[in-house]
């Protein structure tokens, strides 16, 4: 058993630290918002700071929204970096810029200590039933100390290369994720314009070679309009900027991740930045004028 930090308490990190306090190792907490019950009640204990949370921890997990939080939470005023001593570990599991990822890791290896990029796939679902994807950047030594932790919050574990490269692999994922997305929101759109049952296209194309995790699920929130999240917009926007701005970076074109961001920003713009990322949809539907499963599109 270990002493573990968690930093970053929200929709994903809840349920990920529970993992980790329900199977025995001591957690030591900070969050911006109210430390859950649940954690209290479950053993978890309480630091005044992140510094704290580092100085009595021997792995500091990070799960924040953003690359500036994340530089906040290690390098601020009361931030990991006070708090470390040679040896540790820091472990951030927040999806941010890969750029940034490689200046974090180098300050904290200045440090003695070692730095893992380990951001998830999976979602709130995911976190909650201990199945998310991890993809790590880092030494093989360091992930090999922290991977038994890795198998508490998931199932599809692996280690990509080195410090930035677990990030890049996320950006890449929600490249995939979004550019499907629209795929799928095409397609069932333009079926229903045709009089087709969407519902019956999605099960007839499940059976194809367009077969997919998005078309199974996403697909069918499309066809019933199941749009609460999930996976906020928000924050699958703030995604595709790190992939645009690291595309701009390394000088490479990305123009279908472009266009998926413009539907994304339209949505947001008709006040759905905390939809499921499934309703993408609902700005191919406005461009339309036509909803799939209802006739007219929302305005």
């Amino acid at each position: 058993m270990a002493n573990i930090g968690f930093i970053g308490l929200g929709i994903m990190g809840t349920p990920m630290a529970g993992h980790l306090v329900s199977n025995g190792h001591t957690l030591y907490t900070y969050s911006q918002t109210p430390i859950p019950s649940s954690l209290i009640e479950a053993g978890a204990n309480v630091c005044a700071n992140s510094a704290d949370v580092a100085s009595k921890a021997d792995v500091i997990i990070v799960m924040v929204p953003d690359t500036p939080h994340v530089e906040d939470v290690l390098f601020g005023e009361t931030g990991v970096a006070k708090g470390l001593s040679a040896g540790k570990i820091v472990v951030d599991m927040s999806s941010i810029s890969p750029v940034a990822t490689k200046d974090f890791a180098s300050r904290i290896n200045a440090l003695g200590c070692e730095y893992l990029d380990a951001p998830v796939s999976g979602g709130e679902v995911g976190a909650k039933a201990g199945s998310l994807t991890i993809m790590v950047g880092g030494s093989e030594a360091a992930f090999d100390k922290v991977k038994p932790l890795f198998q508490l919050m998931g199932k599809n574990i692996t280690l990509v290369g080195g410090n930035g490269d677990g990030q890049i692999t996320k950006v890449a994922n929600q490249i995939i994720v979004a550019l499907t997305i629209e795929a799928v929101g095409e397609a069932l759109l333009l079926a229903a314009k045709a009089g087709a049952d969407p519902a019956r296209v999605r099960e007839a194309l499940m059976g194809g070679f367009a077969a997919s995790r998005i078309l199974e699920v996403h697909g069918e929130r499309m066809v019933k309009r199941t749009f609460d999240p999930g996976f906020r917009i928000d924050l699958h926007r703030k995604d595709l900027n790190l992939a645009l701005t690291t595309g701009r970076q390394l000088g490479v074109a990305l123009p279908n991740t472009a266009t998926a961001q413009e539907l994304f920003n339209t949505c947001a713009a008709h006040g759905g930045g905390n939809w499921d990322h499934s309703a993408m949809v609902r700005a191919l539907e406005i461009m339309s004028n036509f909803a799939i499963g209802q006739g007219q599109a929302e305005k």
